[in-house]
């Protein structure tokens, strides 16, 4: 039985009306705030490139959106602001949904991933 198949918790990813625009409106101040905790930031970056590629279809936008916005969300299975364990949830929802898609994670969406991250770095200098 495959851990992330289509009949488990993270087989079931549905984008939510407002999901959209939460993670529009909060996942780079997140991001800024929490990327040099978390292993799972280059993923998240070219999820969150990946959403915007007007390439990539609907359904898998509504996977990462879904999966984003549980990120972005302040209260969540376990609380962000829980030492070592509270982006653990976080992460495996994220890892999940990008098993579920990972073809349409292009190089080009990793690579502004990157960027976005270096100039994250750079701008807290």
């Amino acid at each position: 039985m495959a851990v992330f198949g289509a009949g488990t918790f993270f087989g079931r990813f549905r984008a939510r009306k407002g999901d959209a625009a939460r993670v529009r409106d909060e996942f780079w101040p997140k991001m800024k705030a929490v990327a040099a905790k978390i292993p799972f930031a280059e993923d998240a970056v070219a999820a969150y490139y990946c959403t915007l590629d007007r390439e990539t279809p609907l359904r898998v936008r509504g996977t990462l959106l879904a999966a984003l916005a549980y990120f972005v969300m302040p209260l969540d299975l376990l609380p962000d602001i829980m030492p070592a364990l509270g982006f653990t949830d976080d992460a495996a929802v994220l890892m999940a949904a990008l098993q579920m898609i990972s073809a349409h994670i292009k190089p080009e969406h990793r690579q502004a991933a990157r960027t976005a991250l270096s100039d994250l770095k750079t701008e807290k200098k």
